[in-house]
């Protein structure tokens, strides 16, 4: 065990966070996200048991937000027609307000499709155990200047 490290970050997911460079994106997946075939070639850290808030909170703790984009956080879009109400949205903007500093318009929205091609690319994708729908959300990595 460490000082100061949140306890839900395991040791993989450490290494994997502190391996990122800055630009690197890092996805927080709901439960119905298809992490592992969506992750090939990423790594595909399981954090089933585990709610999306809890591992956003404990991640934003260690790793800073990009500060040279305008948007690091990118949410899924609901797909138009589709009645699923996304509470969780606002729970993400309080978190990042709170570890980040800035307010809900570093946060972007991507359509899922194109949402599910960016995260292809990512470096990781955590799958939580979150059933919360329209929950997965995509972290650009800032720089460290401490």
């Amino acid at each position: 065990m460490l000082k100061g490290i949140p306890k839900i970050l395991s040791p993989e997911l450490l290494k994997v966070l502190c391996e990122m460079g800055h630009g690197d994106r890092l996805v927080i997946a709901d439960g119905n996200f298809p992490a592992e075939s969506i992750g090939k070639n990423a790594k595909v850290i399981r954090m089933d048991g585990h709610g999306a808030c809890a591992v956003l909170e404990a991640v934003l703790q260690v790793m800073p937000l990009d500060t040279y984009v305008p948007q690091p956080v990118t949410l899924m879009q609901v797909m138009p027609g589709d009645p699923v109400e996304t509470p969780i949205w606002d729970e993400y903007a309080a978190i990042i307000r709170r570890q980040d500093g800035r307010d809900g318009e570093i946060i972007g929205h991507v359509e899922r499709f194109a949402f599910y091609e960016q995260a292809r690319d990512a470096y990781a994708i955590i799958a939580t155990g979150e059933g919360a729908l329209y929950a997965n959300l995509m972290l650009q990595k800032g720089v460290v200047t401490e």
